[in-house]
């Protein structure tokens, strides 16, 4: 298990904020904002995905289903504890947040930073067929962070090429679903995303089924928004929404 790779639970009131982390990513990235939210009274399950966490041969035998599985279980936790849910995902775990959203129950959802389209310079459009990748992997630089948990720079140096079509394969099944999220949803994405189109958000915000949505662009957020230096906006603005 990588540093940081651990789920976590805060244990608060009867309201309860299921965190989602992202693709190749860890449970630690969101821990600043689980303590925030658990000091003001939520109590707070951050489940780590499948295949994440430990190195990236777990993550080349895991399929989407298995990532979504992880977050129906840390669901079935957090309900056994808690009287209400809101469920927060960052990047991919913004998808799997508005996936769960189609086929449960829950009070409101909030996606950071969620990839309806990738970035161009990320490459995709030399991603090999699936049947011709088997076991390669591309390296996955990230810039160290600062004034944040250090296990969050213990994330994983290369990515599986299948895994990268198994986050495709999630984001062609997440649009055909967003006609049935009807939860009330805040949808947040940075304007210097370099990894997920800020584009993303207005499509989301232009297909879900909600009734009650409202969309924020983060002035100078980058991809990582529970990571950022302005974080603190992005706390606040998550908490008045699932509060109001």
């Amino acid at each position: 298990m990588i540093n940081g790779g651990e789920s976590f639970f805060m244990k608060g009131g009867s309201s309860g904020v299921l965190l989602i982390h992202g693709f190749t990513g860890l449970p630690v990235e969101l821990f600043l904002l689980g303590e925030f939210l658990n000091r003001k009274g939520f109590t707070v399950l951050c489940m780590r995905l499948a295949g994440h966490g430990t190195d990236e041969n777990d993550l080349m035998r895991t399929t989407k289903d298995d990532w979504f599985n992880s977050v129906l279980d840390g669901l079935a936790i957090l309900r056994g504890a808690c009287e209400k849910i809101f469920v927060v995902g960052h990047s991919m775990g913004g998808l799997l947040t508005l996936k769960l959203s189609s086929e449960r129950d829950v009070s409101k959802i909030v996606t950071l930073a969620a990839p309806i389209f990738i970035d161009d310079g990320l490459g995709l459009r030399n991603l090999p067929p699936r049947e011709f990748c088997g076991n390669a992997c591309i390296v996955q630089p990230r810039k160290k962070l600062n004034d944040v948990p250090q296990a969050a720079n213990e994330v994983y140096k290369k990515t599986p090429l299948v895994s990268v079509h198994e986050l495709l394969d999630l984001i062609a099944d997440v649009k055909k679903l967003l006609p049935k999220v009807i939860a009330p949803i805040l949808i947040m994405h940075g304007e210097d995303d370099h990894t997920a189109q800020p584009r993303s958000a207005r499509f989301i915000m232009d297909n879900v089924g909600s009734t009650v949505k409202k969309i924020i662009t983060v002035p100078n957020g980058g991809h990582l928004l529970p990571l950022d230096e302005n974080r603190e906006f992005v706390f606040e603005e998550v908490l008045d929404f699932i509060r109001s």
